[in-house]
């Protein structure tokens, strides 16, 4: 990543705390809304796309529509990353798909396929992980996970599936960039759970000024579309809906190279 030209920065910084300078309007609060496990033609996939406001697109690599969906989320407006499937601390690894990190392979293969993941997803500018409790707790994997974002220049969110991830730790060693979830909608299937979830971000966003949800397609994905045509409106009345790269300081002037 390219550095931000100091004149700039301290040019900005200026505006920002002047008094008499600063826009009259208030900042809004910021929501960023994260939609898990496109890229196999999964239920509600169509629906979840077709929302009208910018949502970031968490694709897996290696599946039947993983191209399609990540050129359509773009092409929506929507942010694309790479959902790389990663071990959990139980479940099959069968039930991962194809080209999953996991905590029995070689350094060297490890890196080849998240090299090989980031290629597969197009227009992707980040990463989150697909189950992964198992591995987000492991340092020499994350270390390498990690350090090929940084090559790549993506950024990395932390889904928080365990309490003891390392995400951060590594991440800041390695001058990462790095968000950490905040609430999942669907962690339970029911809509009931969802709509409950969905009440409880439209509270939350009032009081904080970011806030990252993670919801999914497949089971629940109609139920997810449903709720947050339902709630998108509540959340606009309090929060700016953004992708996940806003939320990062300075993303965007690093990323055009200012």
């Amino acid at each position: 990543m390219k550095k931000i030209n100091m004149s700039l920065t301290l040019g900005l910084l200026f505006f920002l705390i002047v008094p008499g300078v600063v826009a009259a309007e208030e900042q809004k609060n910021e929501l960023a809304i994260v939609i898990d496990d496109l890229g196999n033609k999964m239920e509600g996939t169509e629906e979840i796309l077709s929302l009208k406001v910018p949502l970031t697109i968490a694709i897996m690599p290696f599946l039947e529509s993983t191209k399609e969906d990540a050129e359509t989320a773009f092409n929506k407006g929507h942010e694309v990353i790479v959902h790389l499937p990663m071990e959990p601390k139980k479940g099959k690894k069968s039930w991962l798909g194809p080209g999953a990190i996991t905590t029995d392979l070689s350094d060297q293969e490890i890196r080849k396929r998240v090299e090989k993941a980031i290629e597969d997803v197009p227009h992707a500018v980040g990463m989150n992980h697909h189950m992964g409790s198992k591995v987000t707790e492991n340092e020499r994997i994350m270390r390498i996970v990690l350090q090929v974002c940084k090559e790549h220049g993506l950024f990395y969110l932390d889904s928080k599936t365990t309490g003891k991830s390392v995400v951060g730790k590594i991440a800041s060693e390695l001058e990462v960039p790095y968000l950490e979830n905040n609430i999942f909608f669907d962690d339970i299937y029911t809509r009931q759970h969802i709509t409950k979830q969905a009440n409880m971000l439209a509270e939350k966003i009032v009081k904080r000024e970011q806030l990252i949800a993670i919801g999914h397609v497949g089971i629940t994905g109609k139920k997810m579309a449903e709720v947050l045509q339902e709630y998108i409106p509540v959340y606009q009345q309090s929060a700016d809906i953004v992708r996940l790269s806003e939320l990062i300081p300075g993303y965007e002037l690093i990323d055009k190279g200012i």
